[in-house]
C-alpha cells in the first residue's frame, strides 16, 4: 500500500523527530520473521526505550538527512527495521540479543556518534554494559578500598582484644 504525499511527509517528520532525540541507530534486515517474533522484538524494544520502525528506505534517507545518522544512507537498502534509542547501547543491545535467538533477523549496520558502524561495531556496542551497571561497578570500585581498610582495622581490634581476654 503506497502512501500519499501528506502521509509520507508525516512519516518523515516523525522519523526526523526520533533521530533528533536519539544517539544510536541500528538497522537490521527482517526478511522471513514471523509476526509473532516481530511482536516479541517490538515489545522488548519498547521496554528498553527503543523506537523500532519499518520504513521505506527513501523516506528514512530523507528523514535522517542533515542529522548525524546521514552517514548510514548507503546501508539503507532492502527490507530494514530501524531502531532509534536515546540510550547509546539500548538499540544495539535489543537487536543483537534478538538476533542471537532468531537467525532471520540480520544486523546490517548502524550509527553511533556520527560514525557508521558495521555489523561487528553494532555487536561491540551491544556488549557494553548499560549506564546503571557501569555506575554500580564504579561504586563498587570506590567502596572497595574503604571496606578493605575497615576489615583490616576490625581484625586488628579483634587481635588486640584476644590477649587481654586470655
Amino acid at each position: 500500500m503506497s502512501l500519499n504525499r501528506s502521509e509520507k511527509q508525516a512519516v518523515i517528520e516523525e522519523v526526523t523527530t526520533l533521530a533528533a532525540k536519539a544517539q544510536t541507530l541500528v538497522m537490521a534486515e527482517y526478511r522471513g520473521i514471523t509476526v509473532a517474533d516481530m511482536t516479541k522484538l517490538r515489545s522488548a524494544a519498547r521496554s528498553q526505550g527503543v523506537d523500532l520502525s519499518v520504513l521505506k528506505n527513501t523516506l528514512a534517507r530523507r528523514a535522517v538527512a542533515g542529522s548525524s545518522f546521514e552517514v548510514a544512507g548507503d546501508q539503507m537498502t532492502g527490507p530494514l527495521i530501524y531502531g532509534f534509542s536515546v540510550d547509546p547501547v539500548a538499540a544495539a543491545k535489543v537487536v543483537a540479543d534478538f538476533a542471537k535467538t532468531n537467525d532471520k533477523l540480520v544486523i546490517r549496520g548502524g550509527v553511533y556518534g556520527g560514525k557508521a558502524l558495521d555489523v561487528a561495531g553494532v555487536k561491540t556496542l551491544a556488549n557494553i554494559p548499560t549506564k546503571e551497571v557501569l555506575l554500580a561497578q564504579l561504586c563498587g570500585l570506590l567502596q572497595s578500598p574503604i571496606s578493605r581498610t575497615a576489615g583490616v582495622l576490625a581484625a586488628l581490634a579483634k587481635k588486640k582484644e584476644e590477649p587481654a581476654a586470655a
